[in-house]
């Protein structure tokens, strides 16, 4: 008993120690987080993805963000990391993809949000994965171009009303 109220006491004090924007942005990330999960559960993907932004096949994006935008999303993907820790249900990278999407988009930073498929050199199955950048920030997913191949890409609506 005394072990998990020191354990407790430590994570708070951890949690405590974090930056102002992690702090303020955990508890909403943590619900988007669900929230997410509870819609790829209940929704069709093909009732989802407008919300993901704007189609663009298999075309691979890098927008250009100033230094603040960068930061900003850094700030993002810190936040989406230490909530996604912390919560009871799965909040891999398909839940996280659309909060850093959710972020990104209340920020009006340009995002790309990716969907990619690999083989199982173990098991030979397909393994399915999602992540998004903002410029040369992975946001969620990490540095999925190197271990999957893309099959889909989602950019920030505000990217594409410039063409």
């Amino acid at each position: 008993m005394f072990n998990d109220a020191k354990s407790i006491g430590g994570k708070a004090l951890s949690f405590f120690r974090k930056p102002a924007f992690t702090q303020c942005w955990f508890v909403p990330v943590w619900l988007m987080l669900g929230i997410s999960r509870l819609l790829i559960i209940t929704v069709t993907f093909r009732r989802l993805a407008p919300y993901l932004g704007e189609p663009v096949g298999l075309c691979a994006y890098s927008h250009i963000l100033t230094s603040k935008q960068e930061e900003q999303a850094l700030r993002i993907a810190r936040v989406i990391r230490v909530a996604a820790r912390y919560c009871p249900w799965v909040a891999n990278c398909f839940p996280q993809a659309i909060t850093a999407r959710l972020l990104l988009g209340f920020y009006r930073i340009p995002y790309s949000l990716y969907f990619g498929l690999c083989r199982d050199s173990d098991t030979n199955e397909f393994k399915a994965h999602a992540w998004v950048t903002a410029g040369r920030i992975p946001v969620s997913g990490g540095q999925s171009f190197q271990h999957y191949t893309f099959v889909g890409c989602y950019l920030s609506t505000e990217c594409t009303t410039a063409k």
